[in-house]
């Protein structure tokens, strides 16, 4: 069972955060019913309700701390999996626009589900980023690109990058041991700059948010075709 409301408004506040009823409720749900559905659709080994609270919800949520996110941002949640950060964010932050993006249908199925069931609108997309990344109506369109992936960060640019608007953000959620400097050729081809770089612990477990500005566009090449993305990382 989810923790109590008085409990969760505990846990916020320890990171700076603030949680009301209707916000509580949501992930409440969420929560219960990604246990649910995890139990014949493997979507997550984080199963203990106070865990998920805790390296699900609020580390999901604790971007706002630390990114400035515009009003009505329209976002992009490449490999979202079971909806981490992108949907947290949109319960806690409703006026972002939010699009996820995942290669596994039963992931999507999932997250379609849950939205109608926790009443938040979205779009889902059933496939590869390297694909969608080319079209026209989702090249260079969001305000926001993420991933909380455990990709190097060379792949995750190429994957990410070419989604964002040139003046917006790609951010990475990160754990606190890969060397980011071994991505910054791939960023710079892909137009982006590194911006911030923050460390954060949830329950002394150290992690990390890098921010990457695009800032000009990303050539047309990119991204490559996953086989010549995975034969050679940029």
């Amino acid at each position: 069972m989810f923790p109590n409301f008085e409990l969760c408004c505990s846990a916020f506040e320890k990171y700076g955060l603030s949680l009301d009823r209707n916000i509580y409720d949501k992930l409440s749900v969420y929560c219960d019913f990604l246990i649910e559905y995890n139990k014949n659709v493997n979507l997550t080994a984080i199963t203990d309700p106070s865990d998920i609270l805790y390296k699900h919800f609020i580390d999901s949520i604790i971007m706002v701390k630390y990114v400035d996110i515009p009003q009505n941002a329209c976002i992009i949640d490449v490999g979202t999996g079971a909806g981490f950060p992108s949907i947290p964010l949109k319960i806690y932050r409703p006026d972002v626009n939010l699009t996820l993006l995942d290669s596994l249908n039963k992931r999507i199925t999932f997250l379609q589900l849950l939205c109608e069931k926790i009443g938040i609108r979205a779009e889902f997309i059933h496939g590869r980023a390297e694909d969608y990344s080319k079209k026209p109506e989702y090249r260079e369109k969001f305000d926001i690109s993420c991933a909380r992936a455990v990709a190097n960060m060379s792949l995750l640019s190429e994957l990410c990058i070419p989604f964002v608007k040139v003046g917006g953000m790609f951010i990475s959620m990160k754990g606190p041991n890969e060397d980011i400097s071994l991505g910054l050729n791939a960023i710079k081809l892909l137009g982006g700059n590194v911006s911030r770089e923050t460390n954060y612990s949830i329950e002394n477990e150290e992690r990390r948010i890098v921010q990457i500005e695009k800032i000009s566009q990303t050539p047309t090449k990119y991204p490559r075709n996953s086989s010549q993305i995975k034969k050679k990382l940029l």
